[in-house]
């Protein structure tokens, strides 16, 4: 019996010790982060820099699931958003729902962003946005969990207004009060509100507004827009898009013969420029396009020591991912910065001073970010609005800047801090816009 006794309580000691073998085994597991992801891979925006967003990002995510962080593992969990609002609503929810992922990452399109956010809100998860810029998204929503460190619409169209208010006289021997601008933008959240800091800026630098007038990004025929701009004669046009809409009015632009002195950009499709220059050929040179800086034109003497080590390497895995593009897409090392500035930022001290990766530990060590000029691969700080805020969420230290397509290569023009050239202003005599 007593031999009984014994081998029953061994047997029992072995369960034992196997089932916390097991528990231990399955809270070791249970130490990761899963991040989905959501880009649009197809339709539209897929070309008009949502896939080179989705590169950058999954660049930085397969570096951090080499190597987890702070003993957790980085899982991501990819869906297309297919250029579909709806579609980014569903993949949005099925990820927190069935996948069960932590957070949400991601985004190119403001008018998937405006719904997603509200829906993310809802459910109480966390939303790190690297990319769509519409105010809209923020702006007086008092999100809890919703953060961009990406900037805003308005401070484009502000940027951009600006840039040409202060070389008006030099360069284009107006008076800006003397200077006839257009805008035009596609009709979502996107061209709506860069469109607005367009006229915000206009009315503040004291340009004659001729024309302002949104269109569908979808649109087959640009060519009534193309004729209200020849009646308009604009010094300089202003235009918000995407792709294939860009490609469309610069081909209608041509054939019904408009002038102007500049043709300025905003991101999305204008951030594209191996796009551009299928769609418009050599009429790409001389057009102007305002983004967050590209990482490989950043100053890097002026930034924190251990970024140009990364910057290099998001250079080096976009060559093999892209080998032969002319110009590193700025889409690219927009969602790389920031995507890495939430692994090597944000989650480190989630989890070490708030103790895990729940939307509230998240948040709050989102909240306490504080990040200098200088300290991000694009150039500019982080500091979060806190909530109470009209734009809480938004990174307030965040700014576009303009650059210039010249030759196959890329310029900063503006603002002077970060130029690398001065502008060519107004396009030259003899190309194919020019109204010299």
């Amino acid at each position: 019996m007593p031999g009984r006794k014994a081998a029953r309580l061994l047997v029992g000691l072995t369960a034992a010790i196997a089932a916390l073998g097991m528990a231990v085994t399955a809270e070791a597991q249970e130490k990761k982060i899963k991040i989905g992801v959501i880009y649009d891979l197809t339709g539209p925006l897929a070309g008009g820099g949502s896939e080179l967003q989705y590169i950058g990002a999954k660049i930085m995510l397969d570096q951090y699931a080499k190597t987890g962080v702070e003993g957790y593992k980085v899982e991501a969990v990819y869906a297309d958003a297919q250029s579909k609002p709806d579609v980014a609503i569903n993949e949005a929810v099925r990820l927190i729902e069935q996948e069960k992922v932590n957070m949400l990452l991601g985004f190119f399109s403001s008018a998937q962003c405006v719904p997603v956010a509200a829906r993310v809100e809802q459910l109480k998860n966390f939303m790190w946005i690297t990319t769509c810029i519409s105010s809209a998204v923020l702006a007086d929503k008092n999100f809890k969990y919703v953060f961009r460190p990406q900037a805003s619409g308005d401070q484009f169209g502000m940027m951009t207004m600006d840039f040409i208010a202060q070389n008006s006289k030099e360069k284009l021997g107006k008076e800006p009060k003397d200077l006839r601008v257009a805008i035009i933008h596609e009709d979502g959240a996107y061209g709506v509100d860069v469109s607005k800091g367009n006229e915000a800026g206009a009315k503040k630098a004291g340009f004659n507004i001729v024309l302002k007038e949104g269109y569908s990004a979808t649109a087959p025929d640009l060519s009534a827009l193309v004729t209200k701009l020849k009646r308009a004669r604009p010094d300089v046009v202003f235009h918000t898009g995407y792709n294939p809409d860009i490609t469309l009015f610069g081909r209608q632009a041509r054939e019904q013969g408009l002038k102007f002195a500049a043709l300025v950009g905003h991101g999305a499709g204008y951030g594209v420029y191996e796009k551009l220059k299928e769609g418009l050929g050599g009429d790409v040179n001389y057009v102007f396009n305002t983004d967050p800086i590209s990482i490989w034109l950043a100053n890097q003497k002026s930034m924190d020591p251990k970024l140009p080590p990364v910057i290099k390497l998001v250079g080096e895995e976009f060559d093999k991912a892209k080998p032969g593009v002319a110009i590193r897409s700025a889409h690219v090392g927009m969602a790389a910065s920031n995507t890495y500035l939430f692994l090597t930022e944000v989650l480190p001290r989630a989890i070490k001073k708030y103790g895990g990766v729940d939307p509230d530990a998240l948040r709050k060590a989102a909240l306490e970010t504080d990040i200098p000029e200088g300290g991000t691969m694009l150039g500019f700080g982080v500091k979060f609005h806190g909530e109470g805020t009209q734009m809480a969420g938004q990174n307030e230290r965040s700014f576009p800047v303009v650059i210039q397509y010249v030759d196959d290569k890329s310029y900063v023009v503006w603002p002077k801090s970060q130029a690398q050239r001065e502008a060519v202003l107004p396009l030259p005599k003899g190309t194919t816009f020019s109204n010299q």
